[in-house]
């Protein structure tokens, strides 16, 4: 990975978030700090390391289930840029009659592989998908991004020990581990630690990263094998609302409205605070 590389990714990183800005401009409510936490991870995965192509409906592409489906926001730019849509749908992102909503629309959107935003559910599917992919040959992929607040859901764990019964190596979960829910942080509302051990006792394969360093992104995404019988998962760990200071570690922001003048003095800020 060049230097050259990694300013791409870091430049995709800061167009999520100024574009995430933008939308929830347009739509007067929308998660900001949940998208700023996994802005590095999701340019990655698009721009680096998923297997996709110019068709969304490619039937040997990797797939990522947005299990912490909120973040959709910070999905829908990406896959503007991609092709799968025109532009011009996210100048209407959540008003009545656009296909782009708050959550994703696997039936409305192209490049949605399923409909989420109920939380806990994301593994499940993932792993179902990656058992499809298995049975019909395929080298894709399933990806799933999750919340560490959604790893209080039982139905989490059911699929990662039904992952591991399957043998699912081609399942790859990916913990945005920004330490922080809607109502606290995670340790204060329901302990998960030690996370990487219950991911262990679980027999998965567990990696570890700073979530905001593309270079650790990359690698870690890199060396993820190839032909593991253990599926693999990634705590990314992050900074709840990264990229904007009044915003980072406060569940304040979790949901909310920039309006003008507040609005423009964010996204100067986004792109100060990435250049610096």
């Amino acid at each position: 990975m060049t230097t050259a590389n990694l300013d791409q990714l870091r430049e995709r990183a800061q167009f999520i978030r100024t574009e995430t800005v933008r939308l929830i401009e347009i739509a007067k409510s929308g998660h900001y700090t949940s998208v700023f936490s996994a802005a590095e991870i999701l340019s990655t995965l698009y721009y680096h390391t998923m297997s996709i192509s110019s068709d969304p409906k490619w039937v040997d592409r990797d797939r990522l289930i947005l299990s912490k489906g909120h973040c959709a926001v910070g999905v829908y730019p990406i896959l503007a840029d991609k092709g799968y849509f025109p532009t011009a749908w996210l100048d209407n992102y959540a008003r009545i009659g656009s296909p782009l909503g708050d959550h994703p629309d696997m039936r409305k959107v192209p490049g949605i592989d399923f409909s989420s935003g109920s939380l806990g559910h994301g593994l499940s599917i993932g792993l179902g998908m990656a058992m499809g992919l298995k049975q019909q040959k395929s080298p894709g992929r399933a990806f799933v991004l999750l919340g560490d607040g959604e790893l209080n859901e039982g139905q989490i764990w059911e699929a990662a020990q039904a992952a591991a019964h399957f043998q699912a190596g081609n399942l790859i979960a990916i913990v945005d581990r920004n330490g922080m829910g809607l109502d606290a942080r995670t340790e204060e509302t329901m302990r998960i630690e030690p996370l990487a051990d219950k991911w262990t006792a679980f027999n998965w394969q567990v990696h570890e990263c700073d979530g905001h360093n593309l270079s650790e992104l990359v690698n870690t995404f890199d060396n993820l094998p190839s032909n593991s019988d253990k599926p693999q998962v990634v705590i990314a760990h992050t900074i709840k609302g990264k990229g904007v200071k009044y915003m980072e570690n406060s569940r304040l922001w979790h949901l909310g409205y920039l309006h003008g003048a507040d609005a423009q003095a964010t996204i100067e800020e986004i792109i100060h605070y990435e250049h610096a």
